[in-house]
């Protein structure tokens, strides 16, 4: 015999009772129309974002096949069925290394120093007591994040310029030789670094900072009593509050290492050859490819390599943090 009940007193609440079906299947999908014949106003809520991931994120999946065919606009999914060679040939391309290379190595970069600064702000921010000098700081560490690429692009041009750049027009005034920021590869990995920091961190520790908010205050307060100063109870209390919510926003992030921030690459990168050794991406070779020839195959091939290989990297990291944090997303 199959109850359910709504959340109502026991006295009050209605019984459900499902006679002559068998345990299985059929019974819990029964079981599962009567939840939402009597909680339909939560279900409706549920509505658009469910519909939303349909479209968003199943719908799509349809179009892997294009990373098995011949794609051309004008036969569409009929296209010539070619196998796996649109992945023979990205997997045999010369730039393969270094595209993964710069993928994994700038995210891995942006993923440890964004994670760093954002702890590091929220925590200094849930040691200041006025709530009104908390909210300015947080209000100009947050601005940052609602400038588009496109002007964070300008900003650091007129900063890194050779002839009219700030930076090397102080190091002219001070005698000091100018530095070709934007021709020197090597230095840009840092350059994207600081920038992703510098736009990311504020809207990060909120998180975090949320986090300490649910943290007890009498923890604080029998630590003091203990003796611990403020640096003893951050590094005993409040950090170690934070380890979850540091555990799962790293394992999403490592879920997206694949896939790099294509708008704030090309709109800091651009088309300048001369930074491709370090700043070309998986999906700026995406781009560029598409340009110089349009092959939705091979695109689609990366795409799917991108997707398979994200998974399999948040799997494995889940099952680490699982083992040795006894933290993880699933």
């Amino acid at each position: 015999m199959l109850e359910i009940t709504r959340h109502k007193p026991a006295a009050t609440r209605p019984k459900i009772v499902d006679t002559g079906r068998a345990a299985g299947p059929g019974a819990r999908w029964w079981a599962f129309a009567q939840y939402l014949r009597h909680n339909w106003t939560l279900a409706f809520l549920a509505l658009p974002g469910v519909v939303l991931v349909f479209l968003l994120r199943y719908l799509p999946m349809f179009g892997i096949a294009v990373a098995f065919q011949d794609y051309r606009l004008e036969s569409g999914f009929l296209s010539p069925w070619v196998g796996l060679r649109n992945f023979r040939v990205l997997w045999g391309s010369p730039v393969l290394v270094r595209i993964v290379r710069n993928t994994l190595l700038l995210n891995a970069m942006f993923i440890v120093a964004t994670t760093f600064f954002a702890v590091l702000v929220a925590l200094a921010l849930n040691e200041v007591r006025s709530r009104t000098i908390r909210g300015i700081y947080q209000w100009l560490m947050f601005l940052p994040f609602f400038m588009g690429w496109s002007v964070v692009a300008l900003i650091l041009f007129s900063l890194t310029d050779y002839e009219i750049g700030t930076l090397n027009m102080a190091l002219k005034s001070l005698g000091l030789e100018r530095i070709p920021i934007r021709n020197q590869a090597a230095l840009w990995p840092w350059v994207l670094t600081t920038v992703r920091v510098w736009k990311d961190t504020g809207s990060g520790c909120i998180i975090y900072l949320a986090a300490l908010m649910a943290v007890n205050p009498e923890l604080y307060e029998a630590a003091a009593m203990d003796g611990a100063d403020r640096l003893r109870r951050v590094w005993h209390i409040s950090l170690p509050a934070l380890i979850p919510t540091i555990i799962t926003l790293t394992l999403i992030a490592i879920g997206n290492i694949f896939f790099a921030d294509w708008g704030m690459i090309y709109a800091l990168v651009g088309e300048n050859a001369l930074l491709y050794p370090t700043t070309d991406v998986i999906d700026t070779y995406i781009l560029h490819a598409l340009k110089s020839s349009v092959n939705f195959g091979i695109a689609s091939a990366t795409g799917l390599s991108q997707s398979v290989l994200s998974f399999v990297l948040v799997y494995g990291t889940n099952r680490l943090a699982k083992k040795y944090f006894d933290y993880g997303l699933f």
